[in-house]
């Protein structure tokens, strides 16, 4: 049975914020987005992230053992592309998964199985979608010219941060296998 939740705190193992990776496209040059990721729970939660293209992303780190209420953050770094998407459109995806382990888990020692729905245990996920945004382009409302401010939508270097403000985020839905 697949339960699908918003990535809402008091529903899920983990919160993840932003719920989308924005990145800013620029020819030859790399680009990164930082989540977020909260433990909600009193027990240690393992998690990890995959993409449609690995190739094309750098993630790190994409496997972890969060501590009860603890947080992280996960850098994911857009490599440089050679030539622009069709209408600067993205299809790729990341999934993050969640599940709870031991309380003396260290990601050094997860079982090969950990994130495998066969295994077992429940694994939540969380997907995410990946935005591109111009260089010259402006987020969030044409009246706010704040989100182009460092520690709002994006940073001096054009990139998103985690103090990305919420107004800039769509829902994200979440399932529990």
């Amino acid at each position: 049975m697949v339960v699908t939740t918003m990535n809402v705190p008091s529903k899920q193992l983990i919160f993840v914020h932003p719920d989308e990776l924005k990145f800013q496209f620029e020819l030859e040059r790399q680009s990164f987005c930082d989540l977020k990721v909260t433990n909600n729970t009193d027990q240690n939660v393992a998690f990890k992230v995959k993409t449609t293209s690995p190739k094309r992303y750098y993630v790190r780190p994409n496997t972890g053992v969060l501590h009860p209420w603890d947080s992280c953050v996960i850098r994911v770094t857009l490599q440089a592309q050679q030539e622009y998407p069709p209408d600067m459109q993205c299809k790729d995806k990341f999934l993050l998964q969640s599940t709870i382990v031991s309380p003396n888990s260290d990601v050094d020692d997860l079982p090969q199985d950990t994130f495998n729905k066969d295994s077992g245990r429940t694994i939540e996920e969380c997907k995410l979608r990946v935005v591109y945004v111009s260089p010259n382009s402006t987020q969030g409302n044409a009246e706010d010219d704040s989100a182009s401010k460092p520690g709002r939508g994006l940073n001096a270097q054009g990139n998103q941060s985690v103090e990305d403000v919420s107004y800039h985020l769509k829902a994200s839905y979440c399932s529990v296998i």
